[in-house]
């Protein structure tokens, strides 16, 4: 399906949403980040779809973040309650979210790649919080995804000087999971999704929110002891699944996962 500002395509149990603004960077805009927001609602309600992708139309951006200048031409900016490119707010989605890095991100398009749970980078794609550099401060969720996913003292590094990133320093430091070549980015990633089609959907959903959700808990008991009120977590053991992993196990056959 073709949007303006976005296209979308359905493989299998995946969702692959692409940034489609290349002549500005794939940089987001209030229109782009309301249709992002529209996609990423039908993908949480859609029960046939199981793992998202989201990369950057064309072969420089992944997204450059806000775009500057819709904003210096005295346009308001809004951002729906998703947050900027519809996922930085979206603390409620337990499907696995797989960001395929296919160049710059910058600021907000930064952000939304720490917003998914995964990021795979092309060997061209760079990483920066620039935001000071224009009077801003990255205040959609990388000031807090980042040192949540390097340590604090390597994120202050690189957030109070607003320096670019390498892909190949974005995976020693930790938030890039892996660099292929530009050519095999969609590949690799449309390969992790399958993979993670193989498994139990509602395993999977249960396992992102007890880690998500019990990061936020004072400690590591009342983690341990509080994951059973996730929700998503109470899914799983109402769920069809359950009782279909250990029985397809039992007759040395492929499960056949429902969802539900």
């Amino acid at each position: 399906m073709t949007h303006e500002h976005a296209t979308t395509e359905i493989a299998g149990r995946t969702l692959i949403v692409t940034i489609n603004r290349p002549e500005r960077m794939n940089a987001l805009h209030p229109p782009a980040n309301a249709e992002l927001d529209a996609i990423f609602n039908d993908f949480a309600a859609n029960p046939d779809l199981w793992v998202a992708i989201v990369t950057g139309a064309g072969e420089r951006a992944f997204s450059a973040g806000n775009d500057l200048r819709w904003q210096a031409e005295g346009n308001a900016i809004t951002v729906p309650p998703s947050g900027f490119g519809g996922l930085t707010s979206r603390f409620d989605l337990d499907k696995p979210v797989i960001a395929a890095v296919n160049g710059v991100a910058m600021g907000g398009g930064f952000e939304v790649a720490l917003a998914a749970d995964i990021i795979l980078a092309s060997e061209n794609a760079t990483f920066a919080l620039p935001e000071p550099k224009v009077g801003l401060a990255a205040l959609a969720g990388g000031l807090h995804r980042l040192p949540r996913a390097i340590g604090l003292s390597r994120a202050m590094a690189m957030i109070l000087t607003a320096r670019t990133v390498s892909a190949a320093e974005g995976k020693t430091l930790g938030f890039v999971h892996d660099v292929v070549p530009q050519a095999e980015l969609l590949t690799a990633a449309k390969a992790l999704a399958a993979a993670m089609c193989e498994l139990s959907p509602l395993s999977l959903r249960a396992s992102k929110a007890a880690v998500l959700q019990g990061l936020g808990e004072p400690t590591l008991q009342a983690a341990y002891e509080g994951q059973g009120r996730y929700p998503a977590v109470q899914a799983l053991f109402r769920s069809e699944d359950l009782r279909e992993g250990p029985l397809a196990f039992a007759q040395k056959r492929k499960p056949e996962w429902k969802g539900r």
